[in-house]
Order: C-alpha cells, then structure tokens, then sequence
C-alpha cells in the first residue's frame, strides 16, 4: 500500500493544478468574470494578469519547498503529508469563493502553493526511502509519470464543463477545480493505512521499529538477509552522519551541504536539472496548451480544449511507458539523451512552422501544404511530450531523490524543489509576454526553447552521472570522486558498492564481513 499509495493518488495532486489552470483562464465564465479581456487593458496589461494568476501557485510553491524542510525532518513524512493537505484544502477554498475578487483568487492560489510546493519534497523522498533499490527508478519515474494522470484528469474536465456547463455561470470553472479537493481528501484517508519511512526513524534513533516497519513494508520476516543488509546500509550512514556533524546543530545539516565537496556536485546536479528542464518548453505547453495549439490553427473553445485532453493522454501514456519499460532498462543517462533529441526536434519543428507561417489566427484556416504542416506542428507539440516524459521530467525527480545523502536529504530537496518553482513561477510569468509580437514572438519563443534543450544535452553528457542499480548509501562513493570524472565514469569506477549491492549479487561473504566490522565498531563507540 506504501508504494501504491505514492505513485498513484499523491502525484497527481500537482498535476491537478497545472491541468485546471490551463483550462481556467480559457473558459469564457472565468474570462469575463476576471476581466482577462477587458479591451481597456492593454495586451501587455492582460499578459501580466494572465502570468500572475497562473504563476501564483508557483510562488506559494517556493515557501512550500523550503516549509516542507522544515517539518518533515521533525514530524516525518506521514504527517508532513497530512498537514500539506490541509493547507491545500483550505487554499482552494478561498480560490473558488473569491467570486471576481482577484485579490482573493491571488491569496488563495498563494496558499494552495504552500501545498503544492512540500508535495515535490515529502513525496520522492518518501518513495525514494522505501522503494527496493532495483526497482527504485521506476517508482519515481511512475510518480513523475502519474503527475500527468491529474493533468489529464483536469483537461476533461475543463473540457466536459465548457461543453456542458453555461459559460454564464461560476460554475464553468468551479466544478472542475472541484477535484483538488477530491483529491487531498482521498490522500488524507489513505494516510492513515501508510508506514513512516524506515529511514527517517533510523534517523531518530528508532532502530527497532524501523526494522521493523522495513520488514512489513518488504513483506519479509526482519531476519531475512535482503532486510538486515538494507536496514545496515542505513544504520552505518545515519552514524557517520551523526559523527559528522555532532555538536552543529541545526546548522549541521546547512554546513555539511555546503561545505563538502561532494554535496556541492549534488546540489549543482540538482538546481541545473531543474533550470534547463523547466526553460526547455514543456511545462510551458502543459500550463498554456489551448493557447499554443490556437497558434498552430486549432479553432473554436471545445476543440481547443479536447485537443488540449488528448495531450494530456499521450504525456500519461508515454510517462508510465517511460517508468515501467525505458528508464531502468535504457539507464538515466541514454534515457535523458533520448528524450532531450525529441523535445529538441520537435521545439525547432514548431519554430520553423511558425516563422514560415507566422500569420495564424484563431480565424485563419491554413490550406494545402500549410494545413498539412501545421497538422505536423500539432502533432509535434504531442512527440515533444513524450521526449519530456523520457527526459527531463523522469530525471529531474529522480535526481532530486537519488543523489542526497540521509542527513541533508530532506534540506538538498527543499532547495532544489525551491530553485524548481522558482523557475516555474519565472516560465509561467514570462512565457505570456514572450508570445507577443512586441517580443520574441511565438516562433521566437519555440526556438528559445530549442536552444535550452540543446545546452541540456551538452551539460548532461558532461556533469550527470548513471545511478540506475545503486543504493542510495552506495551513491556516497561515487561523489566522492573527483568532480571532472564523476559524470563520465562515476559509475563504472564505483560499481558493487554497498551492502544490498553485495546481497542482491550473492556475495554473502563480504556482507558478512562489513556486518563483524560494522558491530565492532558500535560496540566500541558504546565503551
């Protein structure tokens, strides 16, 4: 129930979000009722006030990175959960009863953000703690992956109620944003049947319940050889932790971030994942899809919406395709080179189509080849999401998940998921603007958004190392490298690190020697 529970119900919450704004602000009650085409306001004036609204999440996201730091370290990763409901809940609340209100609707997003933001922490970092080491990429490729279940959830219904709900009423929208708090209510009961993570009560000290929660979590008796080896990878670094950083404080955990050589590589990989995943397009057509398939020449609300479901369906289907079948078998790295050349194809597709056919209106029907090249360009949009299903979007969870040691675990994740939205909220923003003619255009934005992809395959081939196969204790080795060798041959020079490494490839000797050397060295520290 752990891993089911993360993988299927908490990440689509996010995607909720993402998916209902981006019908929202296109459906004609919530256009007239906010004035998001009032002809007093200027186009600039109304891209600002589109960014705003869909942008506030991402703001309240940072502060959820960066509270989510703050408690699940203390309460755990249950309760951590728990309380991000709650504020979820109440943020909507106060989005839906705004009633014209933009200061409310602002307010309300903000709150809601507050949620959204410490999902991206608690979450991977719960899965990333319980999942088995062999089939730990395909958990979180499948949570990334089931973002897009919400996503594709929100596009029907905005479609569903712009087909049949009255564009006169509040309801239009407010049905639809009705599945947050669906949602966060099935979270909050599901909570409840859910084990804390081992490794967090490691962390704390209790070391028999956390054997004993891995032992029902692997559903396998606490004396079976695959338990008490995971269990003593994780006993042996919560004490080098400790004596690492006793006496700091809750400065500790801030120094030892910053002033190792190997977390600050961490933390490099971390925030450029997710500066060049968020710049590279893809989210951008998530939150603004009806707008961008308007410009390759689909007309009318209803059409612009189903084809805007239909995306939502190929980014689930190619996401949990990636998870289940290409991640772990491909490697992160061939999987990201893969996923990086379609996006980028498909980016430069849509550019040129633009500046070759730059005149597209919602009015406009494009003939001959023009209509069949832009029937390419639509199809283009959907083969750029499934790059970012291979790509980025598996990769920049799993990094953030994979590559922290215990300690610092939960503070590298709130930094970078911080970095994340604030680069979502700056992409969100700005992508309104960039589109107008006074500015970099549409086919500009499209080749902006090439380019970023581009620099992320140069960067990736040089910085990011392969971590399918090892355990999160073994990764520790590998980052200890000399930075210029641990992206292109980390891997290979750290292979069979760690004690689940040496269980799951029958080398039970050298298991049971590192347990003798592990249980003389505690009884020593013990006299």
């Amino acid at each position: 129930m752990n891993v089911g529970f993360s993988l299927t119900v908490f990440p689509s919450l996010p995607g909720i979000d993402e998916g209902l704004i981006s019908g929202t602000v296109q459906q004609k009650a919530f256009i007239s009722k906010y004035r998001l085409n009032d002809p007093l306001l200027s186009e600039s004036e109304k891209a600002n006030l589109l960014g705003n609204i869909t942008a506030m999440v991402q703001i309240g996201s940072i502060g959820g990175a960066l509270l989510a730091f703050l408690i699940t370290d203390k309460i755990g990763r249950l309760w951590a959960t728990r309380q991000l409901c709650l504020i979820w809940i109440a943020g909507i609340i106060i989005f839906i009863t705004s009633n014209g209100r933009i200061g409310q609707v602002y307010a309300g997003r903000f709150i809601a953000g507050l949620g959204i933001g410490q999902t991206a922490v608690v979450a991977p970092t719960y899965l990333a703690e319980i999942s088995p080491r062999a089939i730990r990429g395909l958990c979180i490729c499948a949570f990334s992956g089931s973002v897009y279940l919400g996503i594709m959830l929100s596009y029907f219904a905005s479609w569903g109620s712009a087909l049949h709900i009255s564009s006169h009423s509040q309801n239009q929208w407010i049905v639809p944003t009705s599945l947050h708090l669906m949602f966060a209510g099935i979270i909050l009961l599901l909570s409840i049947g859910v084990h804390e993570s081992p490794r967090f009560l490691a962390s704390k000290g209790k070391k028999e319940e956390a054997a004993a929660t891995m032992s029902k979590i692997r559903n396998l008796p606490e004396d079976h050889p695959y338990v008490q080896t995971e269990m003593l990878d994780i006993f042996e670094q919560v004490e080098r932790e400790k004596e690492a950083t006793m006496g700091l404080g809750w400065i500790g955990p801030l120094k030892e971030l910053f002033m190792t050589p190997s977390n600050r590589y961490r933390i490099m990989l971390g925030l450029m994942s997710q500066l060049l995943a968020q710049w590279s397009g893809a989210n951008s057509i998530t939150i603004y899809a009806p707008t961008f398939f308007a410009m390759l020449g689909t007309t009318g609300q209803s059409e612009k919406l189903f084809a805007t479901a239909i995306f939502g369906v190929v980014k689930l289907v190619a996401s949990l395709v990636c998870a289940l079948f290409l991640v772990d078998m491909l490697g992160r790295k061939r999987a990201l080179t893969y996923g990086i050349i379609l996006q980028f194809l498909s980016m430069l597709y849509v550019a040129i189509y633009l500046t070759v056919v730059p005149e597209i209106t919602e009015h406009f029907q494009p003939m001959g080849n023009a209509k069949r090249a832009g029937t390419a360009a639509i199809v283009a949009i959907y083969i750029s999401g499934v790059g970012w299903a291979l790509g980025w979007n598996s990769i920049q969870y799993l990094i953030n998940a994979e590559i922290f040691p215990l300690r610092v675990r939960a503070l590298g994740s709130s930094m970078v998921m911080c970095f994340h939205f604030a680069n979502q909220y700056g992409n969100s923003k700005a992508v309104p603007s960039m589109l107008l003619e006074t500015a970099m255009k549409p086919q500009g934005t499209f080749f902006f958004f090439a380019a970023v992809t581009l620099l992320g395959l140069v960067w990736m081939w040089f910085f990011l190392p392969e971590t399918a196969g090892k355990s999160l204790e073994a990764m520790d080795e590998m980052f200890n490298l000399p930075w210029y060798v641990i992206g292109r041959k980390g891997a290979a020079l750290t292979a069979g690190a760690g004690h689940a490494e040496n269980y799951m490839r029958d080398d039970v000797e050298k298991v049971i020697q590192h347990e003798v050397a592990y249980d003389e060295q505690v009884t020593s520290s013990e006299k």
